[in-house]
Parts: C-alpha cells; sequence; structure tokens
C-alpha cells in the first residue's frame, strides 16, 4: 500500500448540490463499510468558497494507491474536482502536481501556504477546511 496521502476537492453548485450530498453519503458509506480501507475522510458539504477554492467543494482524503478508482468515481458522477498530492509545498499541490477532472477552474492562490509551511500534511485525514 502507498501512504502518500491525497486529497480530491470535488466541487457543486446549487443545482447539483443534492448529487454531491449523495456521492458524499456513497463515500462515507464505502469507508465506513471497509470497502475502500484507504478512503481516510470524507468532509462537510461547504457551501461556500473555501481557502483556494472558488465554488462549494466537499473534500476527502485518501492514499495514492486508490488514486484510479477515485478519478473512475468522479468522472462517473460528472463531477469537477481537484485532486492533489499533500507535500510539503500547498502551492505545487494546487498547480503543478495537481490534477483537474473536468474542466478546471481558476484557484485564489494567494490563500496558499507558502513551500515548506503546508498546513495540510498535519491535517490529512482529519478535518477539512
Amino acid at each position: 500500500m502507498n501512504p502518500a496521502p491525497y486529497h480530491a476537492h470535488i466541487y457543486y453548485d446549487a443545482a447539483t448540490r443534492h448529487l454531491a450530498e449523495t456521492a458524499q453519503q456513497v463515500l462515507r458509506q464505502r469507508m465506513a463499510s471497509g470497502e475502500l480501507p484507504q478512503l481516510l475522510f470524507v468532509g462537510s458539504l461547504k457551501d461556500y468558497k473555501a481557502g483556494p477554492h472558488p465554488l462549494p467543494q466537499f473534500e476527502i482524503h485518501f492514499t495514492a494507491d486508490i488514486l484510479p478508482l477515485i478519478r473512475e468515481f468522479i468522472v462517473a458522477s460528472d463531477f469537477t474536482a481537484l485532486v492533489h498530492p499533500l507535500t510539503d509545498d500547498d502551492l505545487a499541490d494546487h498547480t503543478r502536481l495537481a490534477q483537474w477532472v473536468g474542466k478546471p477552474l481558476e484557484l485564489d492562490l494567494a490563500t496558499l501556504d507558502p513551500p515548506g509551511r503546508n498546513q495540510g500534511v498535519a491535517r490529512f485525514g482529519l478535518a477539512d477546511f
């Protein structure tokens, strides 16, 4: 198993909130049942902009070994998502190391931690925005 931490920010809007809620519930069920033990956290739906994210979103934390499965789930759900590793460089995580599923969005990069001061690593698997 690859323990490298990853996040996915799954975006939605008012029209697709009910679909995001369903996706969140499905992911929580798969995590709780042990079907996806590498899925470590499924966050709350945030109906507002948070950090660099311009649209409502919810965050999931997982290990790199299920990255293909997470991407497939997001594609099948027809969401836009930003998928990125957690390193000590928050800016790189959200830009050059990130992968978009769906149409990329413009992020507010000014809110990100400078290299070497990524606060995300400490909260991996524990909390979201």
